[in-house]
């Protein structure tokens, strides 16, 4: 009987071991503090914005890649840093209509989903910072946009891999009313610490100028466990002054670069 239950019991721990082990993988493990920039695009000369230079940031293994979403006439949700895309209003033109232009290396402008789907595949270290971009036509359409965006994503269940970010705050109070455990930042470097935390949302996400004009920000961030990101450094000096002061995340147009020194 006691040989029975010591191997019941290693059954179980077995059991658990392995359960353990499963759900791990199926989570991001960062390896490095680096957000690409709109992916990782510059070195190569890839599109910005693109699957291709988001692929290029996933084999470089960085912590995260940004991209930005933004609306078509018809509801669809695409990637696009601009208002515009080929001279053309994103928000008051249907897809179909966009897609007729090709980026520089022969891809279609992606949707939200195909990007998400994309950025699935052979990834275990590359996170989405997915920037919500306020719309041209009204606030309320921006809160649109962010509800779509994070359903869908509930839908692909990437949930764990994306975090939000956006200039404009009620977006960001809107995605935390949908999905109360979204990992948030706000960008426009207008807010302290504090009141973030108050508000639900996970982090700052500001200019360097921002943080050096508010230097008490950053302790106070640590201190109220709010993410410290800083966007877009690209100087070698602006990049020591982040790491220096124990930043989180560092956005860059320059990965690669960023990569080496986070390595010393």
């Amino acid at each position: 009987m006691r040989n029975i239950f010591f191997a019941l019991a290693l059954t179980l721990i077995t059991i658990n071991l392995f359960g353990q082990v499963k759900k791990r993988n199926n989570k991001i493990v960062t390896e490095n503090i680096v957000v690409a920039h709109r992916g990782a695009w510059k070195k190569n000369v890839l599109p910005e914005n693109s699957i291709a230079s988001l692929k290029q940031a996933i084999a470089l293994k960085c912590a995260g890649s940004e991209f930005d979403v933004g609306m078509t006439a018809d509801d669809s949700l695409v990637i696009n840093h601009d208002p515009t895309y080929n001279n053309l209003p994103i928000e008051k033109t249907n897809y179909t209509d966009l897609i007729a232009f090709k980026l520089s290396n022969g891809e279609k402008l992606p949707t939200l989903r195909e990007y998400i789907l994309a950025a699935k595949k052979k990834n275990k270290t590359t996170k989405l910072i997915c920037e919500i971009k306020p719309s041209v036509i009204s606030t309320e359409r921006g809160k649109v946009i962010a509800t779509k965006a994070v359903k869908l994503i509930q839908e692909l269940k990437a949930r764990q891999r994306v975090i939000y970010i956006s200039f404009d705050y009620e977006i960001l109070k809107q995605i935390v009313a949908i999905e109360p455990k979204a990992s948030t930042q706000y960008l426009k470097g207008d807010i302290s610490p504090e009141q973030i935390k108050a508000d639900g949302i996970s982090g700052l996400d500001y200019t360097i100028s921002a943080f050096k004009k508010h230097p008490e920000w950053i302790e106070s961030a640590k201190k109220n466990n709010v993410i410290l990101n800083a966007w877009t450094l690209d100087k070698v000096e602006d990049m020591d002054w982040a790491i220096a002061n124990g930043f989180d995340y560092i956005t860059t147009n320059e990965p690669e670069l960023l990569i080496e020194k986070t390595k010393k």
